[in-house]
């Protein structure tokens, strides 16, 4: 690969930043990579892991004559990093994000950009339950899809050097306005969470089961839904708070379905359920051709008799 631009400037350096930033320094993408964060226990871990070349507690002095600026943290704290950052960026910087809301986001840092300097929202659909800056890993991006919801006037050069960037780490790109991300997100990944999260605590508040017990007996659908709720609970907090009307939306629709399901076990309408699981199984199907999962069984987990 050849290098897109001179200097990126990573402000957040979680699970996503530090994933960039292996695949950046692995393909050669730029010059420098600045890496800022809040916390400087997590900046000194960032600097053991050779995440970036430079590194800060300021966001404001990561972004100095930054090409790229890539914005990884919780959506709640958008507006504060935009206001923070605004008087020094360069003309001409591209400024994303990698946030899972977009009308949010736009409406906390578009205020504060800069008349010279593209802003550019975006949402890579990647990710794993793991936080920090060595949760990240080299080709997290390869063959996921990244989002972007480009504001009107966005400029078309600009734009398709953040396709090429991101098309550099394995991404495959596409555009929609933020309210239809942000709905489509809501179904796909936000309510998926939340259902994870209530289930996990359901079980953890049942008197009839003992903790021991819900550890000891997980099946794999119990120890599925541990997995999405075991997701930073900052970053999901934020979620919820800034795609409040699209989750709520979907939640009233997923309400509805349950009762719906509640009836059919009631009343023993064994059709109405095998039509139902019948069609959540295409889906499934659909999802390994499209390349969005492998098919191998357990989702490839090794188990006893693959150690021998």
């Amino acid at each position: 690969m050849s290098v897109l631009f001179d200097r990126i400037a990573l402000i957040g350096i979680g699970l996503i930043g530090s994933s960039l930033a292996h695949d950046i320094r692995r393909l050669g993408l730029t010059k420098e990579i600045v890496v800022a964060t809040r916390s400087a226990e997590t900046l000194k871990r960032a600097e053991e892991l050779g995440l970036g070349d430079r590194y800060t507690t300021s966001s404001a002095d990561a972004v100095r004559d930054a090409d790229l600026i890539i914005v990884s943290v919780p959506v709640g704290a958008s507006k504060g990093v935009a206001k923070e950052i605004a008087g020094n960026l360069k003309p001409g910087a591209i400024v994303t994000d990698v946030g899972s809301t977009k009308a949010s986001v736009i409406a906390q840092m578009q205020p504060h950009m800069p008349d010279d300097v593209h802003f550019i929202p975006g949402h890579p659909l990647a990710g794993t339950e793991k936080s920090g800056p060595d949760a990240g890993f080299p080709g997290l991006f390869e063959g996921r899809w990244c989002i972007f919801t480009p504001v009107p006037g966005t400029d078309e050069t600009a734009l398709k050097r953040l396709r090429g960037f991101w098309e550099a780490v394995g991404s495959k790109v596409d555009e929609m306005d933020a309210e239809h991300h942000d709905k489509v997100l809501a179904i796909v990944s936000h309510l998926p969470h939340i259902i994870a999260y209530n289930i996990v605590g359901t079980a953890d508040d049942l008197e009839t089961v003992t903790e021991s017990e819900v550890i000891k007996y997980s099946a794999s659908g119990f120890r599925d839904f541990t997995r999405l709720a075991a997701s930073d609970p900052t970053m999901w907090r934020d979620v919820c708070l800034h795609n409040r009307d699209a989750i709520l939306e979907m939640l009233a629709r997923f309400s509805e379905d349950l009762a719906y399901l509640q009836r059919a076990i009631r009343w023993g309408e064994g059709d109405k359920i095998f039509e139902l699981f019948t069609r959540t199984r295409a889906i499934r199907r659909s999802i390994i051709q499209a390349g969005q999962d492998v098919d191998a069984p357990d989702f490839g987990r090794p188990h006893a008799l693959d150690k021998k």
